[in-house]
């Protein structure tokens, strides 16, 4: 059996490395999501909290701007439905698991939150949409100031032990067993937008497109028949600044969802305390600075993309690469707090800019 201090002295060692990693992997900078420019339609704007835009390759300029608009007006449906704060089904939903009720939904809702569920239970519950009590201490619900809660609140919100295996389903009504449930997908919403605008797009028989919402990026096609690149965020380099870590192509039905502790954070002790809740202790998670995970095929592509880089963040440096093995995530990608980068070797293979 390994000592305390063997296990000191490989932690070091590993973490020296990781750094070694990091500084070969810095490439120059690019922009999340580009491709080839000609033939490219681009549609911005701002809905979940954050900028998205819809590339589309291959359309006439009327076309490409209809179907943008149509994709737009799907993520602000989705948006106001899945609001964890403002008035919508979800808001509803909350107030009566608060008051031991059932509410009846509909087929989407309760196809998500079943979704949601089994990940909750894959992830051994580190991926946990029933903590939003906690995630409102924290101050990342609402527009209120962030800070850092009386631990004593935490604590009785813990040991209250909210989980998504907490709800009962009946056909499409829904009910909580457990009162100090409140959903928050935050985590998992823009990848199922991400399918969403998938599910529009090949509809509509797009040559190609690429879909990204806040570093949550989806791809159709190839463009000009090469995949697309797309630039994964360096954490600690500032976003005005040339701050792209490497890239990634990514082909057809391809996703990276990125979970970062640089956007949604609480300054503590001079510690930055990120919005990704341990729900073990009620405590933001520390020592992972980003994590990035890529998923293929299926309808669901950017749903897995979202919610399964929460768990790995979660379960930090030491433990992410046997949780990439549960949740069967072969391209995974994590940069420590430190600096310090490590990833599967499927990813390596994907990643460009390796010395």
């Amino acid at each position: 059996m390994n000592t305390a201090s063997d296990k000191s002295a490989h932690l070091r060692s590993r973490r020296a490395a990781l750094r070694m990693l990091s500084a070969a992997l810095a490439v120059p900078a690019g922009l999340a999501g580009c491709g080839p420019a000609a033939g490219n339609h681009h549609t911005w704007g701002h809905v979940f909290g954050t900028t998205v835009s819809i590339t589309i390759h291959g359309a006439s300029t009327q076309r490409a701007q209809e179907l943008g608009a149509a994709v737009l007006a799907e993520f602000d449906r989705l948006h106001h439905k899945f609001h964890a704060w403002q008035p919508g089904m979800l808001t509803e939903l909350n107030q009566r698991i608060a008051r031991g009720l059932p509410l009846r939904t509909d087929a989407e809702m309760a196809g998500l939150l079943q979704s949601a569920a089994r990940l909750a239970e894959r992830s051994d519950h580190l991926f946990n949409p029933a903590i939003g009590h906690l995630l409102r201490l924290w101050g990342f619900q609402g527009g209120g100031p962030r800070a850092a809660p009386d631990r004593a609140e935490l604590r009785h919100w813990v040991a209250a032990n909210p989980r998504m295996s907490d709800l009962r389903f009946h056909d499409t009504a829904i009910s909580s067993v457990n009162p100090a449930v409140r959903l928050d997908l935050g985590g998992y919403a823009k990848g199922y937008a991400l399918d969403r605008a998938a599910a529009i797009l090949r509809a509509a028989r797009v040559e190609a497109a690429l879909v990204n919402i806040g570093g949550n990026v989806l791809a159709i096609g190839q463009p000009g028949g090469r995949p697309w690149q797309v630039g994964i965020r360096n954490p600690r380099a500032p976003a005005a600044a040339g701050n792209t870590l490497c890239t990634i192509p990514l082909f057809d039905n391809e996703a990276i969802g990125t979970s970062g502790d640089y956007e949604r954070f609480v300054l503590e002790g001079g510690l930055r305390r990120p919005h990704i809740i341990d729900p073990r202790t009620g405590m933001p998670a520390l020592g992972t600075a980003s994590v990035t995970v890529l998923a293929s095929g299926g309808a669901d592509a950017g749903l897995r993309s979202d919610g399964n880089s929460k768990p790995l963040f979660i379960a930090g440096a030491l433990k992410w690469e046997n949780m990439a093995g549960r949740l069967d995530l072969p391209q995974a990608l994590l940069v420590e707090g430190e600096g310090g980068m490590a990833m599967t070797s499927a990813m390596r293979r994907r990643v460009s800019g390796l010395a």
